[in-house]
């Protein structure tokens, strides 16, 4: 008998394909494919994967919309899609990219009472102040500071105004790194432009800091492998897990100075950094500071461990020297 179906959004993008693969290895191959390629290299990351089918974004929205997809037996839609680029400006076009689109697929599965799991960021915790808590009632009091992280606050609050966070999933990712991220050009993690700049010059840039309270390098942030990344998110898969916001990290601040170190030294070199001034057009987007807090994903049972940022460049690194070896590629 053929297993029900699980749908994965934004599929050949970095998370969403990080999950197919993942999936795959777990002998789940019954996979439904969504996403808008384009002339991305991003198709890249689909070869590897072995999948039921796949449809176009528009395609798919429209035949959900449409009620083609309702005879479908499905087990849950993985909801990973959207615009992650925190420099996008049009916010005219995150909201309905990222906003409109959640809420129809939200909706469908709702009526059909289809496990949804959705990508939601720590975008959303601004600049920290309010604290890093995935306690929904404090949803209302986050400020984002740029309209990315705004256009997934908007669909958090959706969700919560409309009492829905007992029967969806939404996952705060913080700093994501790894395999399958090559597409991604200037929003790839700082593990891939570092492993660049040391390949081609021996040297690493950080942003000089513009607070007193931060030395240089020393802004923090929650770095988390996409491997674990990955298993967070399928332990929600279980439709026994309760619903809500929950954070995906590490738990772990580390500085952009602790991730430069720890590529020289997988990569057998001395560190070697330059500081330059931050570009004036995100200064005052800037977050100084990440940190999942991680009780509530550890309270209903996720008790794995979490690879520590050093694990996760060792990891890591052989991808890069591979020739950016995607994940499921020999």
């Amino acid at each position: 008998m053929q297993k029900p179906i699980i749908i994965i959004t934004g599929a050949a993008g970095f998370i969403g394909s990080a999950l197919a693969w993942r999936l795959n290895q777990q002998g789940e191959n019954n996979l439904l494919l969504v996403d808008e390629l384009g002339k991305s290299s991003k198709w890249k990351n689909l070869v590897p994967i072995a999948y039921h089918d796949y449809m176009d974004k528009a395609d798919f929205i429209a035949a959900v919309s449409g009620g083609r997809l309702d005879t479908m037996e499905i087990r849950a839609v993985l909801h990973m899609g959207a615009c992650s680029s925190t420099t996008e400006t049009d916010a005219a076009y995150l909201a309905k990219n990222n906003f409109e689109y959640s809420k129809i697929l939200a909706d469908w599965c709702l009526r059909r009472s289809i496990r949804f799991v959705y990508a939601s960021s720590a975008a959303t915790y601004g600049d920290g102040k309010q604290g890093y808590r995935d306690d929904h009632v404090l949803l209302p009091a986050l400020r984002p500071l740029n309209p990315y992280g705004y256009s997934k606050h908007m669909f958090d609050l959706w969700n919560l105004k409309r009492g829905h966070l007992d029967r969806v999933v939404g996952l705060k990712f913080f700093n994501v790194f790894g395999p399958n991220e090559y597409h991604k050009e200037d929003m790839r993690s700082m593990v891939v432009k570092a492993f660049e700049q040391i390949k081609d010059s021996g040297r690493v840039k950080l942003f000089k800091s513009h607070r007193t309270d931060y030395r240089d390098g020393q802004q923090l942030r929650d770095f988390l492998y996409v491997k674990d990344a990955i298993d967070m998110t399928l332990f929600f898969l279980d439709p026994s897990r309760p619903g809500g916001i929950y954070n995906v990290g590490t738990g772990q601040t580390r500085s952009w100075m602790d991730l430069a170190t720890a590529l020289f030294r997988t990569l057998g070199r001395e560190p070697k950094v330059d500081f330059i001034p931050m570009p004036e057009s995100i200064r005052d987007k800037y977050q100084y500071q990440t940190k999942a807090e991680l009780s509530k994903i550890r309270a209903i049972g996720y008790d794995a461990p979490i690879l520590s940022l050093e694990e996760g460049i060792q990891d890591y690194v052989p991808y890069l020297e591979g020739g950016f070896k995607n994940l499921g590629w020999a």
